[in-house]
């Protein structure tokens, strides 16, 4: 699975992607005919849940696409990892 990060308004250090490509590692255990994964981290403009986290699974047939946001981007990240996991074991079913 290729894992493209894009990050919109900031440079994502090294740690950040390496964080998010880890947690997608999960994905690709689950589910192997994943393509490609595209990660997009971009800062909001509100006070609190500003980090924002967009990721698209690229499969044959179906793409899965989540957005969320939280207070950092670790936290975004892992819960639109979560909410991938949930989708892939709905549709394996």
């Amino acid at each position: 699975m290729d894992i493209i990060i894009q990050s919109l308004g900031f440079t994502a250090g090294e740690e950040l992607e390496t964080y998010v490509k880890e947690k997608l590692q999960k994905i690709e255990r689950m589910d192997d005919n994943v393509i490609r994964a595209r990660v997009t981290l971009q800062k909001g403009q509100s006070a609190t849940d500003n980090h924002h986290c967009d990721i698209r699974l690229e499969i044959p047939g179906n793409d899965h696409f989540v957005q969320r946001a939280a207070g950092s981007f670790e936290t975004a990240t892992l819960d639109a990892v979560e909410t991938l996991q949930k989708l892939i074991r709905r549709n394996k079913d």
